[in-house]
C-alpha cells in the first residue's frame, strides 16, 4: 500500500470514528509507532486531525449552542469522563466550600463525592441539586435565576448570586481550551457566570476531556493560566499540553482503565 493510500484510510477512520490510536494504526498497517506518529503529524499539518497523547482526534467545529436538554439518567458515561471525575473529587477536603459544574461532569462527579467528611457544595443545576439531597454530609446551596431547558442557571441573577460567595475550590468545564485563546464556551451568559466563579475561587480546576483540548469555542471565558490545574485524559493534544505547561498550569492526565 502506498503511503498516500494509508493516509487516506487513516483520514477516513478519523472522520468516521472521531479518533484513532497509535496502536490501531500499527496493528492495521504493520508499521512502527514512529511511522504512525509521523503519519499523524503529516495529517495534522493538512488540518485533518489533532494529535493526542495516544493518537489523534478529528478537528472540531466551533460550537455556539449549548445542549438544549440533558437526561442524566440515560446519559452514557464514557471511561475518560469517569476517570477524570473520580480523580477530581479527591481534591475536596473537610469543610471546603466547593463550586461544582452544572454540566455532565458535575453529574458524574456526584457519584464519587466524599461521604465521610463534611463540606459545602454550590451548584447551578436543579438536577444535580436534586441528586445531592441524598448526601447527609453536604450542605447544598442552589444558585437562583432563570432555569434553562437543560436545568442549568447562568443568567444575571445567577451571576449576582455567586458574586457574593467565595469558594475554596471550583470545578469548571467548557466546550474547548487552548493555550492561545484559553477556556471558551458557547454562550456569553455561561462565560460571564464562569468568570465570576473563577474570580471568587481560591483553587481553580478545569475538568475537560482530551478531545476538547486544542478546540476554540465561541466566547472566551478566561486565559488558561487562570487555572491551577487541568484534569484531562489520555487523548489530550500533546502540543497544547506542552504549551499550557509552559504557562505554569499543572496538567494532570488520568490513566486509562485497563
Amino acid at each position: 500500500m502506498f503511503i498516500e493510500e494509508r493516509h487516506q484510510e487513516i483520514s477516513d477512520i478519523i472522520r468516521t470514528n472521531g479518533k484513532i490510536t497509535i496502536a490501531e494504526i500499527t496493528a492495521k498497517y504493520g508499521i512502527s509507532d514512529e511511522s504512525a506518529r509521523r503519519d499523524l503529524r503529516l495529517l495534522e499539518q493538512k488540518g485533518i486531525c489533532k494529535r493526542t497523547h495516544g493518537g489523534a482526534i478529528v478537528m472540531q467545529q466551533v460550537s455556539v449552542r449549548p445542549p438544549a436538554d440533558r437526561d442524566f439518567e440515560k446519559m452514557p458515561v464514557f471511561d475518560n469522563y469517569r476517570e477524570i471525575s473520580r480523580f477530581a473529587v479527591t481534591k475536596i477536603c473537610e469543610n471546603d466550600i466547593v463550586y461544582l459544574t452544572g454540566g455532565s461532569f458535575g453529574h458524574i462527579m456526584v457519584s464519587f463525592l466524599p461521604r465521610d467528611i463534611h463540606y459545602t457544595v454550590v451548584v447551578n443545576s436543579v438536577d444535580i441539586g436534586k441528586e445531592l439531597r441524598a448526601f447527609e454530609n453536604i450542605d447544598v446551596y442552589m444558585v437562583g435565576g432563570k432555569m434553562r431547558q437543560s436545568g442549568s442557571i447562568v443568567d444575571s441573577f445567577a451571576n449576582e448570586f455567586v458574586s457574593r460567595l467565595h469558594f475554596d475550590l471550583c470545578f469548571i468545564t467548557g466546550v474547548g481550551v487552548t493555550a492561545e485563546f484559553g477556556l471558551s464556551n458557547g454562550t456569553d451568559e455561561t462565560a460571564s457566570f464562569q468568570r465570576t466563579v473563577i474570580k471568587n475561587s481560591r483553587k481553580k480546576y478545569l475538568v475537560i476531556p482530551g478531545a476538547k483540548i486544542g478546540v476554540d469555542s465561541f466566547v472566551k471565558v478566561c486565559d488558561v493560566e487562570m487555572f491551577d490545574s487541568i484534569i484531562t485524559d489520555w487523548d489530550c493534544v500533546e502540543e497544547q499540553i506542552a504549551a499550557m505547561e509552559d504557562k505554569g498550569v499543572e496538567i494532570i492526565v488520568v490513566e486509562e482503565p485497563k
